[in-house]
């Protein structure tokens, strides 16, 4: 009997241990999701906040498309990086936020020019990334330009050869990749306004039956690094105040 009841518990271990394991999944986006190591703020966030509840969290790097997909339809766990959108929360259940991304105006170090709304925008040339979402508002005016471009790095070098007026991005994600890219950041200059400022989330697809146990489970264990010190580590690790 005692060696039945042994044999049965080792059947039982891989079944607890998988039980505790949380998948997720994100397009690269640096700082926050990078692909070797270090693996990104919001890679290790999620990671290190959801040790703090048992789970043990695995990451796939995949397109968007395919990550936003996964998640809604429950084959990934979590979404790692997410702003929210009336669309999105039909069908993704949010957590707390553990970030904020401003959307600013990039221009060359002596441009003076300050965002004050879309019509400060007029006849300007504004490079932008395809495919990336800036609001419909933006993205439908007349009265400026809007070439695109493969990646932020690429607008940076177009607005350093003066061949476009400003580009947009994340200040975190954009000075991330002037540094990966080899640029200097002091060429390139901040607006003060930003065009927009989202909220960054971790989400799980309501069509999953795990969703509002990983949320919550999320949450608490944000909570719980923000209170220890691993969080600000974490942010200082990647330069990010």
């Amino acid at each position: 009997m005692r060696i039945l009841l042994s044999l049965i518990s080792l059947m039982l271990l891989p079944l607890a241990s998988h039980a505790q394991t949380v998948t997720g999944a994100q397009d690269p986006w640096p700082p926050f999701v990078q692909e070797g190591n270090p693996p990104g703020i919001s890679v290790e966030v999620v990671t290190e906040a959801m040790k703090t509840q048992g789970y043990d969290f695995q990451m796939k790097i995949m397109p968007w498309a395919r990550s936003i997909d996964d998640v809604k339809n429950g084959n990934t766990d979590l979404l790692i990086g997410t702003w929210y959108t009336e669309e999105r929360s039909a069908y993704l259940r949010y957590s707390d936020h553990y970030a904020i991304n401003q959307v600013k105006f990039i221009t060359n170090a002596s441009d003076t020019f300050e965002y004050t709304g879309m019509d400060s925008l007029t006849g300007k040339s504004v490079g932008i990334v395809r495919g990336y979402g800036y609001g419909d508002e933006f993205l439908t005016a007349t009265h400026f330009s809007r070439p695109e471009a493969n990646d932020i790095a690429n607008n940076l070098r177009k607005l350093k050869a003066g061949r476009i007026d400003m580009t947009l991005e994340d200040e975190i994600v954009a000075l991330s990749q002037m540094k990966k890219a080899g640029l200097n950041a002091s060429d390139f200059r901040f607006t003060e306004n930003a065009l927009s400022e989202n909220k960054l989330h971790v989400t799980s697809g309501i069509a999953n039956a795990r969703s509002e146990e990983l949320i919550n489970a999320f949450n608490k264990g944000l909570a719980e690094i923000k209170a220890n010190g691993t969080f600000d580590a974490i942010m200082k690790k990647y330069g990010v105040e």
